[in-house]
């Protein structure tokens, strides 16, 4: 597994204590895999989900250190998401 990928299980894993996401998710962080975030937290996986999300390493780690909003993210293009968008809004929510 890369640091990167590593480093998103920690960081999602952090954002996400103490809040709960009723779904899948599936973050796909170009050219490095794919973190899957369910009610149990964050893991390495590439399983299906509910949603999935890709963007680029630069944009994940800026939405992971609160620097890049994650709707900000979406309308700018830099977020793309594909599947159930409530539940993307949801995890945005989560995520903050």
């Amino acid at each position: 597994m890369s640091d990167v990928i590593t480093a998103a299980v920690a960081a999602l894993n952090h954002k996400m204590s103490g809040a709960s996401f009723d779904g899948t998710a599936k973050f796909v962080i170009e050219g490095e895999g794919s973190v899957i975030v369910d009610e149990n937290g964050a893991h390495a996986g590439d399983e299906e989900a509910d949603v999935t999300l890709t963007a680029s390493v630069e944009t994940f780690e800026a939405m992971m250190a609160g620097d890049m909003n994650p709707t900000s993210a979406f309308m700018s293009g830099k977020l793309a998401v594909d599947g159930d968008m409530g539940k993307a809004m949801q995890l945005g929510t989560v995520l903050g």
